[in-house]
């Protein structure tokens, strides 16, 4: 059976440009063209879409999805591990998050949290909320790849001083979950 760009797109949920998108770097190229130089696709390369879009909602990359495609029906053990040990820390970061937040609306509805939030503060609550060190270290680690400015600004407003929050934010980019910060650059001093 030839299916065309726009019925597979159609029968996997997803738009047109996302398979053109899948030629262009080489994961899905069509089987053939017709005669009119349209693609066509077969029901192997529905399989393989298929596939594809397996992987993509377990959160691979489209370089991860190529390695598991080339592996042909091996799958790389590797690959999979990876992931999920990247969502055990997300994981980890959100209850974390969730932690720190039930602690913060406890403070506001008794009104225990005052207008003004320093550094000394900031590392109370985390430390009430249950972060130890390296949950504190992750924590700015996550905030510095995920929105660096805006982690400079919060540290700014935490009343660090410029020198302290350049090596916090190095240290930060730096840190993997089996290091800790140095103890010149942690918030927790």
């Amino acid at each position: 059976m030839r299916l065309t760009v726009s019925k597979l797109a159609r029968q996997f949920g997803l738009s047109r440009t996302a398979l053109l998108y899948y030629d262009r770097v080489g994961l899905l190229p069509p089987s053939g063209r017709t005669t009119a130089g349209y693609r066509y696709y077969t029901d192997k390369d529905a399989r393989k879409l298929d596939a594809i879009c397996r992987f993509r909602r377990a959160g691979l990359t489209l370089a991860d999805i190529r390695a598991m495609l080339a592996a042909k029906g091996k799958p790389r053990q590797g690959v999979f591990e990876r992931r999920w040990r990247a969502l055990e820390e997300q994981i980890l970061d959100l209850r974390s998050q969730q932690t720190l937040l039930v602690s913060l609306m406890k403070g506001l509805a008794t009104g225990a949290i005052p207008a003004k939030v320093d550094k000394a503060m900031w590392v109370e609550m985390l430390r009430a909320a249950g972060l130890d060190e390296q949950a504190m270290a992750r924590w700015h680690a996550e905030y510095e790849k995920r929105a660096p400015d805006a982690h400079q600004v919060f540290l700014a407003s935490l009343g660090i001083l410029e020198p302290e929050i350049a090596r916090i934010r190095q240290w930060s980019q730096e840190w993997k979950p089996e290091t800790q910060a140095p103890s010149s650059a942690r918030t927790a001093d």
